[in-house]
C-alpha cells in the first residue's frame, strides 16, 4: 500500500510537506545532562519549561525559530527567529522568559549545540535551574514541543507561505497570541493557556493572603 501511494504521488508530482534540515546536532566537548522528565507528573506552571529549534523555508533560504513553552500551561513564553544557527538567539529566549515569567524548576531541551553551549547553560545555571536533556535519537522525549511545531506549521506556516523574515515574524507573533489566548487545549480541559495561567496565580495569591492573615 505504501509503495502504491508513493508511486501515485510521484506520478502526480506531489510530495509530503515536512522539514528536512537537521537542527539538533551535538557539539563535541559540550556538557551533557540526564533526562529528568521520565515518569514525572507535571502539574504546576513554571515546573518544567522546554525548548527546541525548527527550520522554516523562506524565498531566500531557511531561517530558524526557537521557542520556550511551559509544559503544564502549553503556553509559549518567548521566541526568537534567526537566519543563522548560532547560540545567540537561543540564549535570548530564556533570558526574556525568565525576566517576564520567573524561574522554572526544570528546563528541558535536546542535545543540540546551541543548548549545550556555555552561554545557554550558563543562563540556566545562574538561576539554579535543573537542566534536562533528551537522549540522542529520542525525539519522543521532546514530544510536547514537536507537537507544537506541527500545529504551527500546519495551521499557519504552510498555508501562508511567507516570503520574507518580517512577514514570518508578524505571522508567528499573531499565531502565538492566538495559541496562548484563544486556542482551546484538550490537556487544559479545553481552556486557553492564558486563562489557566491567570487562575493558577490567583489561587496562589489567595493562599498567600490566607497565610498572612493566619
Amino acid at each position: 500500500m505504501q509503495k502504491q501511494v508513493l508511486r501515485i504521488m510521484k506520478k502526480a508530482g506531489l510530495r509530503a510537506i515536512y522539514a528536512c534540515k537537521r537542527t539538533s546536532i551535538p557539539a563535541k566537548g559540550h556538557a551533557r545532562y540526564p533526562y529528568l522528565l521520565r515518569g514525572k507528573a507535571i502539574w504546576l506552571p513554571n515546573q518544567v519549561w522546554a525548548t527546541d529549534i525548527t527550520n522554516i523555508k523562506l524565498k531566500g533560504g531557511y531561517v530558524y525559530l526557537a521557542a520556550i513553552i511551559d509544559l503544564y500551561l502549553r503556553k509559549v513564553l518567548s521566541w526568537r527567529i534567526s537566519n543563522t544557527m548560532d547560540a545567540e538567539f537561543c540564549v535570548a529566549a530564556p533570558e526574556e522568559a525568565i525576566a517576564v515569567w520567573g524561574v522554572p524548576a526544570i528546563f528541558s531541551s535536546d542535545q543540540g549545540s546551541q543548548f549545550t553551549s556555555e552561554a545557554f547553560v550558563g543562563v540556566l545555571e545562574a538561576h539554579g535551574i535543573r537542566i534536562s536533556m533528551d537522549g540522542q535519537n529520542r525525539a519522543i522525549d521532546n514530544i510536547f514541543v514537536e507537537r507544537f511545531w506541527r500545529s504551527l506549521k500546519y495551521e499557519v506556516i504552510y498555508l501562508k507561505d511567507y516570503q520574507t523574515m518580517e512577514e514570518l515574524k508578524q505571522g508567528v507573533k499573531r499565531y502565538f497570541g492566538f495559541y496562548n489566548s484563544e486556542r482551546f487545549h484538550q490537556s487544559l480541559d479545553y481552556k486557553m493557556p492564558d486563562m489557566v495561567y491567570s487562575s493558577c496565580f490567583k489561587e496562589q495569591e489567595q493562599e498567600q493572603g490566607l497565610l498572612a492573615v493566619a
